[in-house]
């Protein structure tokens, strides 16, 4: 009916180019049929402001997202999406992908950038980064700016990237117009006030330069569930991969996506919502004396005070500021110490949860008080364990269920919790977080270095899956290490199955407490130093996936050691060395 009609109409199509439009349409399905016109709308689109750019120079609003976890690219397309509403043109950009000698002819720039770490810039902002603090970095008195830095307050230094982007842009010259903005875990607010402003901020400036504007062409289909609107999954398995006598738990997880049309890459995460566990509620409320019956409102949901501290809060994991809160209302002289010491307060905060303050602080609060001081739950984002081509409408997790002890009483994590008592058939809320940052080399005939202890070697399953499926033999290592072989040698099966058909050519272990010294991955590298140096040396792509507290910074210096033994470099041309491979895109981790 669509051709019949657009047939009537004064065509600039050829009549040869109707007949082959009619042609290739009439063998598509509805829905290919919509991914073709959104295909052709985009493409036109992105033809006209091609055109139009050339012809009219409009000025554009540069924002650049740096983003560890997604959120900062989120917030960067939501600005880009208002800024287009309002007419602007805009040139939104992962700073990774941005060519950093382009600033210098930026006038207007909005930037949302995450801190990762210990005050470390993420992954895709580490270039510009890197490029602002140094000797090469232009004067920049044409640019105007402004900064929205995201982070974490239980960490030390908290949104340091963010305030390393504005001080190094206002030294150079460049003009803030409006103040760096620094958002805690809970954003979204803080984010939106900053949208409003800045795009305000930039109006003036605009209809001074007398320039066109012209709207971004759509970017590239993303799918309809997000972490805003997540996809409501089916739980297919989850099961213990550890033996009986380990001293942890960890589950294999595989996820139904069904007919949701979800799709993810190797290296790829999912982000997991998760409700807290009723008996933990229930504990919370007793101690406090507080009605889990009464009506409150969280947001714009009204519910009972119960169900929003199962739905709602976070209380697994606390922050700075409700320790503070806490030390306040409670007036104990011990938690008032801890809050008066910012290392003692980041101690307290990554070992205690809401349960150990309310058992140890007495305190007298109100419902409105207590919803007011704790943070709204965040989804956990968990690395992928499995390739489509093999698993196609599922997903495969790896997860540790976090569990620690307080004073005789077991204390879990939200998520893990929640995922190792998920049974069979059980719902879960979920969306695909992409991580351009830890990907297969584009060759696949590339070979690969993975180093993957405890969780960490869940995304090499899927790398091993996505290579066995690309027909790929040999070149493919895998570093692995947990405590004890017999109790923690997690998919063994498969690894085997793949040195024995020859998909991966080799697999160093490392079982720390199966032997009187401990041995961790980095003593294999050391072991095989010459070896992994070869293999560099000869084109490998290297990664981890892991602990970032420890294990990362063990094997970067293992791997800075092989360096200096095996390839005859200084210790500062190994950190060169290495740095390179990181800007090439041939070392890449993925810690947490």
């Amino acid at each position: 009916m669509l051709l019949k009609e657009l047939s009537s109409l004064a065509s600039p199509l050829s009549q040869g180019q109707v007949d082959k439009l009619k042609q290739l349409t009439s063998e598509l399905s509805a829905i290919q049929l919509a991914w073709v016109g959104g295909y052709l709308s985009a493409s036109a689109g992105q033809a006209a402001t091609v055109n139009v750019a050339d012809t009219q120079p409009a000025q554009t609003i540069t924002i650049l997202y740096g983003s560890q976890t997604g959120n900062g690219r989120g917030i960067a397309s939501e600005l880009a999406a208002k800024a287009q509403a309002q007419g602007y043109a805009v040139n939104l950009a992962s700073m990774s992908e941005y060519k950093v000698r382009q600033l210098k002819q930026e006038t207007l720039l909005l930037a949302v950038v995450s801190t990762h770490g210990e005050g470390e810039a993420p992954d895709d902002a580490i270039e510009l980064h890197k490029f602002l603090a140094s000797k090469r970095a232009p004067r920049l008195e044409n640019l105007n700016y402004s900064v929205l830095a995201l982070g974490d307050s239980s960490y030390e230094f908290f949104c340091q990237t963010g305030k390393d982007f504005d001080e190094r842009l206002s030294n150079l010259g460049a003009t803030s117009i409006q103040p760096l903005v620094e958002c805690d875990v809970d954003y979204e607010s803080a984010a939106e006030q900053w949208q409003e402003h800045v795009l305000e901020a930039v109006k003036p400036l605009i209809q001074t330069s007398g320039a066109s504007v012209v709207s971004i062409a759509p970017s590239v289909a993303e799918s309809e569930y997000t972490k805003q609107n997540p996809y409501t999954a089916e739980i297919l398995v989850s099961q213990k991969l550890t033996g009986r006598d380990s001293d942890r738990d960890v589950r294999h997880v595989e996820i139904d996506l069904d007919e949701s049309g979800l799709s993810y890459r190797v290296g790829d995460a999912l982000g997991v919502w998760f409700t807290n566990a009723e008996a933990l509620v229930d504990e919370i409320l007793t101690k406090l004396a507080l009605d889990g019956d009464t009506p409150v409102t969280v947001g714009k949901d009204s519910l009972s005070l119960k169900q929003a501290l199962i739905e709602k809060k976070e209380l697994t994991q606390i922050y700075p500021g409700l320790v503070q809160g806490w030390a306040a209302l409670s007036g104990n002289q011990e938690l008032l110490n801890i809050v008066e010491d910012k290392e003692l307060t980041r101690h307290f905060v990554l070992n205690n949860q809401l349960a150990d303050l309310v058992a140890n602080y007495a305190v007298q609060i109100t419902d409105t008080q207590l919803l007011e001081l704790l943070r709204p739950i965040t989804p956990r984002l968990y690395s992928i364990a499995s390739s489509q081509a093999e698993v196609e409408s599922e997903v495969h997790l790896t997860v540790a269920l976090v569990e620690d002890e307080h004073e005789g009483t077991a204390r879990f994590g939200g998520a893990s919790q929640f995922l190792a008592k998920a049974e069979e058939g059980a719902e879960i809320k979920v969306y695909v977080e992409p991580n351009n940052h830890f990907r297969l080399p584009e060759n696949p005939e590339t070979p690969v270095i993975m180093v993957g202890p405890g969780t960490g070697v869940a995304p090499f399953r899927a790398f091993m899956q996505e290579r066995s499926s690309q027909g790929i033999e040999g070149n493919s290592w895998l570093i692995f290490g947990n405590p004890h072989f017999e109790q923690d040698f997690l998919y063994q099966t498969e690894w085997q199955q793949y040195l024995k058909d020859g998909s991966l050519a080799r697999l160093d272990l490392a079982f720390s407490r199966d032997q009187e010294h401990k041995i961790y991955v980095q003593h294999r590298i050391a072991e095989q130093g010459k070896e992994l140096w070869q293999w560099l040396e000869s084109g490998a792509h290297l990664y981890i996936c892991g602990d970032a507290e420890r294990m990362a910074k063990d094997v970067h210096q293992a791997l800075l050691d092989v360096a200096v033994k095996f390839g005859g470099k200084t210790p500062e041309q190994a950190e060169e060395y290495f740095e390179t491979l990181r800007s090439d895109k041939r070392y890449q981790k993925d810690v947490y």
